[in-house]
């Protein structure tokens, strides 16, 4: 595709026209989840036999393996199992959630697919599961940052800002991120507080001893040891001493805050880290051609399952 605007100009992006020219419909979409899935030839989803009988009649499974003998198809072992979406509109969901910087909304889903608001909410939680946690721990240089996530206190309903005591950060979730500068990977997740422990912990789960390590000056990362450690002091406008900075992972949460304010509204705290692994996910694959990244979703939903009643039990 043509690059006509600023943005990444070595990878290549995929048009809505090229899009539907590689998954016209489901046999087409069919035939480029099985190499993406097995692209040294099917194998067996339960005891990893090559031997494979393809073409079975069968209206669901088309493959059956000669060692177990089992059938399965190209949806069986992944996210999509036992779904009953073509794989046409499993192929153009993943499409739409790996180019929409921001996030798709279920709403958005809804339409663009012609499937249920029910529906599209499960597929899209199904979708964020193939994206791989990145857990680190990275080498650095490492930024290290924190930030709260909800909605504007001026936003809320009378009742519920009655119930608020506090400023700032009340009733939002505290979410802390890493990046590595050195391959620009993040990391992020919800936390359960703000203090020394918490964070520090955070830190030493994500970046290697003796690296270089950038924070604010915010008093949980004061004395933290084992780390090339220098801070910035936001307080007194400074943001930038050299290489220390913490500029990088704040665009992230800049990117995090778009999507929650102008596409989600709202993230629950029960889902959150699903929100907060996609908006990761998605920026760490973004070097890659629209099409790897496609791939790699399904790759990494192998493996996996979410039951739509597991994702709304209590």
């Amino acid at each position: 595709m043509a690059q006509n605007a600023p943005g990444k100009h070595f990878r290549k992006g995929m048009s809505l026209v090229e899009v539907m020219r590689v998954f016209p419909d489901d046999a087409a979409a069919e035939a480029w989840f099985i190499e993406a899935r097995w692209p040294d030839g099917v194998r067996c989803p339960y005891c990893d036999s090559d031997k494979v009988q393809t073409g079975a009649a069968h209206k669901t499974m088309p493959f059956r393996c000669r060692s177990c003998r089992k059938r399965f198809s190209v949806k069986t072992g992944t996210v999509m199992q036992s779904s009953k979406l073509g794989l046409q509109v499993w192929a153009l969901a993943g499409y739409l959630m790996t180019t929409g910087l921001k996030g798709q909304a279920s709403m958005k889903l809804h339409r663009d697919l012609g499937v249920t608001q029910k529906t599209a909410w499960h597929l899209a939680h199904r979708i964020r599961e193939t994206w791989a946690r990145e857990s680190g721990p990275f080498s650095g240089p490492v930024e290290v940052d924190e930030t709260y996530i909800g909605g504007k206190r001026k936003n809320m309903p009378k009742a519920k800002r009655k119930a608020m005591t506090g400023r700032g950060a009340v009733g939002k979730a505290a979410v802390a991120g890493a990046k590595d500068r050195e391959t620009n990977r993040v990391s992020a997740q919800a936390v359960a507080g703000m203090d020394a422990g918490t964070l520090q912990r955070f830190v030493r789960e994500r970046t290697e001893p003796g690296a270089a390590l950038y924070t604010d000056d915010a008093g949980p990362y004061r004395n933290i040891r084992g780390f090339r450690h220098e801070a910035v002091n936001h307080s007194v406008g400074e943001y930038v001493r050299d290489q220390a900075h913490t500029n990088g992972i704040e665009s992230f949460w800049a990117m995090l805050k778009r999507g929650y304010q102008g596409t989600f509204h709202h993230f629950s705290e029960k889902h959150l880290d699903r929100y907060i692994g996609e908006f990761a996910g998605r920026h760490n694959a973004r070097p890659r051609d629209t099409i790897d990244q496609m791939t790699a979703m399904v790759k990494g939903s192998v493996g996996k399952r979410l039951r739509y009643a597991d994702l709304t039990a209590d």
